[in-house]
């Protein structure tokens, strides 16, 4: 039986139009600080992935 307060539109598959589909999770440890400062960004999960890729390619960069 449905849920007679639930939206219909929840149900939707997630579609986006990046390179890479974001099908991965991870939970991290921080600081509430970080945590604080991280919220007040526009977007705190792009924020993120953007912060993480970014020493990811400066990571890489430094290998080679």
């Amino acid at each position: 039986m449905p849920n007679p307060k639930g939206n219909p539109d929840n149900l939707k598959k997630f579609t986006t139009d990046r390179e890479e589909p974001l099908t991965e999770k991870m939970n991290i440890r921080m600081t509430k600080a970080m945590k604080e400062a991280v919220q007040q960004q526009d977007d705190p999960p792009e924020f993120c992935r953007e912060a993480i890729q970014e020493k990811l390619d400066k990571q890489k960069k430094s290998d080679t």
